[in-house]
């Protein structure tokens, strides 16, 4: 697919005469004319560079790199400026911007800077849909996914460890495997180790080995994770809950690159990149020594954070069908969706178990589902809703309008002029308010003098 551009002008012309230029060369176009509107463009697909006026309504094209900065910094943008602004330009150059060029400019220029950006940014952008392989297990649409999977990309065909970091079901597991498929050791084991699933006595064992008769069970020699992962990845899920004496032992495998079997006076080179996850705040637990801060400094090279699923709700609805595609075939079935309701109480539901709660909740209603499209009762019980009413927004705001002048009739017993400046309105607006909604001041005045009887 080729590269798309963002161009920024509030000059119809210009932006017109800019639209045909690109697409002529064979890009894909985006318009803006504010940079408020730019900025919404950018949240709802990265283009591979955007092109902008520094003169714009409202925030200016200044204003708006340092706002594309600090969220992507890897975006290049090039700026269009008058000869009075020209200082400014390269005080931005300074900053990180990846160019500017000065009006009137020469078209071949334009191009050149364009292609210039995308060659140098190539590798940092999302990968092609060629190469989307590494990370085919993870769904998602949201420009915050699509920025950790960039930086996921950056740091994989390195060596470095990396620390995954997010709450419990948010995926920690399918990145450190999407890590590992785009690393130089894809060809080797992945395996990966819940510490916290393994009980202590045994969790050295496992990760390190033992020879035959070290301990009473040990009936035959084991290798241990580490050896098994020899040339490949070796993902620790839940670092944190890994007991003390085993954080040092652990310690000491990365820093030499050995390990040493219980029961055993030999080493074994070990050459292993070891990704790590914790939905745990270890900063808090090397206060309370509960983790060894060397050895969390070893771990958290980089640090990748997985965003909630609450965080990335636009992807509820990918994911959601992903799963009924899957479940249909388990359970033999020929499901076509949810309805309508059903789906916006999912993508509206707080998600504390995050993608995991969410394949269950699918997996509850596929299986129980007798009708083609799932409906909304099958949701709420699988969430364990009570049932609720889905309102438009419009019937929403006026069943709060209606109830919120209730409550100030009330408050106010039916005092008008009182209720009037307690909602900051006009006494000649707040009587057409009421009457919208048929309520009589009246009647709240009635009931007061009732409660005083």
């Amino acid at each position: 697919m080729n590269a798309a551009v963002l161009i920024v002008d509030d000059d119809a012309d210009l932006l017109h005469l800019l639209s045909l230029r690109l697409r002529t060369a064979g890009y894909r176009v985006r318009t803006a004319t504010s940079a408020e509107t730019a900025l919404a463009e950018v949240a709802a697909e990265r283009p591979g560079v955007v092109l902008s006026d520094v003169q714009l309504p409202g925030m200016d094209g200044l204003r708006l790199f340092d706002e594309i900065h600090s969220r992507d910094p890897t975006l290049p943008v090039i700026l269009l400026t008058a000869h009075g602004t020209i200082p400014d330009a390269v005080e931005a150059t300074a900053k990180g911007v990846f160019g500017y060029l000065t009006k009137p400019f020469d078209a071949a220029l334009l191009l050149e800077k364009i292609k210039s950006a995308l060659t140098l940014y190539a590798q940092v952008e999302a990968p092609s849909t060629a190469d989307d392989h590494w990370r085919e297990e993870i769904l998602s649409r949201s420009q915050r996914m699509a920025e950790l999977l960039n930086e996921a990309h950056l740091v994989a065909r390195s060596d470095v460890s990396v620390l995954i970091r997010g709450e419990s079901g948010s995926g920690k597991e399918l990145l450190a495997r999407a890590l590992h498929r785009a690393s130089t050791r894809a060809q080797n084991p992945f395996i990966a180790l819940n510490c916290s699933a393994i009980p202590e006595a045994l969790l050295e064992s496992e990760l390190f080995g033992h020879e035959k008769g070290a301990f009473t069970g040990a009936i035959q020699a084991h290798q241990g994770l580490f050896r098994s992962a020899q040339g490949g990845t070796l993902f620790l899920d839940e670092i944190g809950d890994m007991p003390l004496n085993l954080q040092a032992k652990l310690l000491r495998v990365l820093e030499e690159r050995k390990v040493r079997p219980v029961g055993s006076n030999h080493s074994h080179a070990v050459d292993v990149r070891v990704l790590s996850a914790t939905h745990q705040n270890l900063e808090a637990a090397i206060t309370t020594d509960q983790f060894r801060e060397d050895l969390y400094y070893r771990l958290n090279v980089v640090e990748l954070t997985l965003p909630p699923l609450r965080e990335r709700r636009e992807d509820i609805p990918l994911l959601v069908k992903h799963f009924l595609d899957r479940l249909n075939k388990k359970y033999g079935k020929h499901l076509n969706g949810f309805a309508p309701d059903a789906l916006s109480v999912l993508s509206t539901a707080p998600w504390p178990g995050n993608i995991r709660q969410l394949h269950n909740v699918v997996e509850q209603v596929c299986a129980l589902s007798t009708t083609p499209i799932i409906p909304l009762s099958l949701v709420q019980r699988a969430l364990r809703l009570p049932a609720v009413e889905i309102l438009s927004l419009t019937e929403a705001r006026e069943r709060f309008e209606r109830d919120y002048l209730t409550g100030l009739l009330k408050l106010t017993e039916g005092q008008v002029a009182d209720a009037a400046r307690l909602a900051q309105r006009n006494r000649t607006e707040f009587y057409r308010l009421l009457q919208k909604y048929g309520l009589t001041p009246d009647s709240f005045r009635t009931v007061s003098l009732q409660r005083q009887e």
